[in-house]
């Protein structure tokens, strides 16, 4: 079974092309022209035990705020194709992940009804030209291209790098854990029969 998709979204605002590859974890190659949000998505790709392959770039003269947003469409259309009809997923995945002073918990569900909770703040506005409050619309925009409900909740923490690096970890160690295959599971976890 191959767990791989490709998204290609090219608008005025951006031109992104994304891979996923959530059961090889070798050969990720991410250039999102947003320095700092590259680091998020290696960070990512390394801490899930996922390929992904990142080219982008956007309208960043203006802001960083489409490309951010479109960023998270993308790898959450790639994900949702990826997992195809989910058969055989532990469908639910937890990560709690503490960075030097910050800790920060991250809950999801492959349910197929998108839900964003997202329970985060920050000390400070810019983490050099990056503006910390587009982790929300990243994450706002994956779970409603995805159809996953994803909790993230901060428990504490003032750095406001180190509390993005949290989150992204955290939220690579729940997907992947919700992602994997179990050999227990005959069909799709849930009692519908469909996700």
């Amino acid at each position: 079974m191959t767990r791989k998709a490709k998204i290609v979204r090219k608008t005025t605002e951006t031109d992104i092309r994304l891979e996923i590859d959530l059961d090889t974890k070798a050969g990720s190659k991410i250039d999102t022209s947003i320095p700092f949000f590259d680091h998020m998505l290696e960070l990512f790709a390394r801490h899930g035990l996922f390929k992904l392959i990142v080219k982008s770039k956007g309208d960043t003269e203006i802001d960083d705020h489409h490309l951010v947003e479109d960023l998270g469409i993308c790898l959450g259309m790639a994900v949702g194709q990826a997992l195809g009809k989910k058969a055989g997923i532990n469908r639910y995945g937890s990560a709690a992940v503490p960075m030097d002073e910050t800790l920060c918990r991250v809950d999801l569900d492959i349910s197929g009804r998108p839900y964003l909770v997202y329970k985060v703040s920050f000390e400070r506005r810019k983490i050099g030209g990056f503006d910390p409050a587009l982790v929300k619309e990243f994450f706002k925009a994956f779970t409603d291209h995805s159809g996953i409900t994803l909790h993230i909740n901060l428990a504490y923490g003032n750095n406001s790098h180190h509390i993005i690096e949290a989150i992204f970890k955290a939220f690579a160690r729940a997907l992947s854990v919700a992602c994997s295959i179990n050999s227990n599971i005959d069909g799709v976890l849930s009692t519908k029969g469909s996700l």
